[in-house]
């Protein structure tokens, strides 16, 4: 969430970054409130002050000891008793005041909730994809002698893949992983928690799975992708879309010590999406689930050190990639293409021989104070008079069903069977998964 002061003193900017974004903001409407908010701000100080003055005069009045407190007689008591008629009707406006302006700040930051983020300086300006600029690559894709197949008919042939069971226990965009394709799911987490947590220093966390409204407001879930993701009827609880909805929730409401920052943890959580706004889009496959694991990375940082720790989360990212030999691209996203709480966000890339096109495994993005404000997540430095908000950084390290979507593909062989890459064998037991 942006501060309200900075959108009431820089409305051009919001408006270039709504521009930017591809988004529509009712700008008018904010400034009316926004208006009206000052102006009754303005009456209310007045009649406080008119207050003030008229209980220095009472008190005058008073103390003259002529008057009795149930004043009736004319004179001076004639002029306490309109004073003091003037003040209920004067307290009754400032109440209905105060009720008014409860009513605007409620519906400004509701208003406020609805903005998205401004990117960085550094984000190229974009209508879409197309405008997304590469930054490197790594590696080179594999040649096949045969055709490549699409993962669901090699997991299909191998066995190690069942939608049809998942259609009878959930319906469509499930699925049902079996011998080494559950193994293989399951080696991937544990893979990819092993590295972050040996070699780039995260703390793993195990969080729940339900969250509340209040962490998917802090993050920016909601009340914008409602139609995202999954409520449980009758409670305040809703299925996570994401980790980053935890591992934000860790500290809301809380101030670090600065010389405590970064902290870095990570997770693995399943993550479930209704994927409302994606009907008929990637329905093959595992590619676009309503259930699916991930490795969440996460980083709490002072805001001069967030986009060095923004670079490093996405070679944390990269180096997993690397000791699974897969092929990738790191794209920096433009302005439309950014998800709404990022200020810069880099997708990484990784090659798919089935559809000869890369396809996004992990994005990692900085949100700069944006969830901070709205988790009321602050830092304070030694000696510091007040505290500031933190910076906080997401990035998946990596989507555990893609990259199994990735290895089946990449590692595929002519008769069907699929090579495990070295660095996995240790939790696989096996170096190849075999044809049915």
């Amino acid at each position: 969430m942006l501060d309200l002061g900075y959108v009431r003193e820089h409305m051009d900017a919001i408006e270039k970054m709504a521009h930017d974004r591809g988004v529509t903001l009712d700008l008018a409407a904010f400034r009316e409130l926004d208006s009206e908010r000052r102006q009754i701000i303005t009456s209310i100080e007045r009649l406080k002050a008119e207050r003030n003055k008229a209980s220095e005069e009472i008190a005058r009045l008073k103390r003259k000891g002529s008057v009795p407190s149930n004043v009736t007689s004319t004179g001076e008591g004639d002029e306490l008793a309109r004073i003091l008629e003037r003040m209920k009707t004067v307290s009754d406006e400032i109440k209905r005041g105060d009720e008014r302006i409860a009513e605007l700040d409620e519906r400004l930051k509701q208003f406020l909730l609805t903005i998205p983020n401004i990117p960085h300086s550094s984000v190229p300006v974009g209508k879409g994809a197309a405008d997304n600029v590469e930054v490197r690559r790594w590696g080179s894709p594999p040649k096949f002698d045969f055709a490549p197949r699409p993962h669901w008919e090699i997991g299909e042939g191998a066995g190690i893949l069942d939608f049809e069971a998942a259609i009878k226990i959930a319906g469509s965009r499930f699925a049902v992983y079996k011998g080494l394709g559950a193994r293989l799911e399951r080696a991937l987490a544990n893979f990819f928690l092993d590295v972050h947590t040996r070699e780039h220093g995260f703390t793993e966390v195990l969080p729940p799975f339900l969250v509340n409204t209040a962490s998917l407001v802090g993050v920016g879930q909601l009340p914008k992708f409602a139609a995202d993701m999954f409520h449980v009827e009758g409670t305040d609880l809703w299925l996570t879309p994401t980790s980053e909805v935890e591992l934000t929730s860790l500290h809301r409401d809380e101030t670090f010590d600065a010389d405590t920052l970064p902290i870095k943890v990570c997770a693995w959580t399943a993550c479930f999406r209704s994927e409302a706004g994606a009907a008929g889009k990637d329905t093959r496959g595992i590619k676009r689930q309503h259930q699916f694991q991930k490795v969440e990375m996460f980083k709490f940082t002072r805001p001069e050190q967030s986009y060095d720790e923004l670079e490093s989360l996405v070679r944390s990212a990269e180096v997993v990639l690397q000791k699974l030999g897969l092929h990738y691209r790191v794209m920096l996203l433009c302005t439309a293409d950014m998800g709404f709480a990022a200020a810069k966000t880099y997708d990484i890339e990784v090659w798919l021989p089935s559809t000869n096109d890369f396809m996004e495994i992990s994005s990692c993005s900085n949100t700069e104070a944006f969830q901070a404000r709205r988790s009321g997540i602050r830092f304070k430095a030694p000696g510091g008079k007040k505290s500031e908000f933190v910076h906080t950084l997401n990035g998946s390290g990596l989507a555990v069903g893609r990259t199994w979507i990735a290895l089946v593909e990449n590692y595929q062989q002519p008769d069907g069977s699929v090579v495990i890459p070295e660095a996995l064998r240790p939790y696989m037991g096996t170096d190849r998964i075999a044809r049915k």
